[in-house]
């Protein structure tokens, strides 16, 4: 197992990255009365995930690591729940949303292994 010397090796912190990109690439097609609706809100949701973690674990303290990992966690909560609703408006196709619901799954899975895996290290 490698290293981690930067939140930049954390697998989940890349994925999230890629995550950011997928929705990005996902909302350009969105109608243009919701650039800044819809569109920037679930820019900036996503953003706010891989930030959070970063953020995190460059704090360096376990309380504050998981809890910044919550609040990404929330985020992608969030996420599905903006994706959800853009394909209930009719303006994503069902195939789109349910890729980018596929790869948030990942995530949550992975942002929750790391919360369990500190939170044993602190007990």
């Amino acid at each position: 197992m490698a290293e981690i010397r930067s939140y930049r090796d954390l697998l989940v912190w890349q994925r999230a990255m890629d995550l950011v990109v997928h929705c990005y690439e996902a909302v350009t097609n969105l109608p243009q009365a919701e650039r800044f609706g819809l569109v920037s809100q679930i820019q900036r949701t996503a953003v706010n995930i891989p930030s959070n973690i970063a953020n995190g674990h460059g704090i360096g303290i376990t309380n504050q690591y998981v809890h910044h990992l919550a609040l990404a966690h929330g985020s992608l909560m969030l996420l599905e729940t903006l994706f959800h609703a853009t394909e209930r408006l009719q303006f994503l196709a069902p195939a789109t949303v349910a890729a980018i619901l596929q790869e948030t799954a990942e995530v949550g899975r992975m942002l929750n292994g790391l919360m369990r895996s500190l939170r044993n290290q602190s007990s």
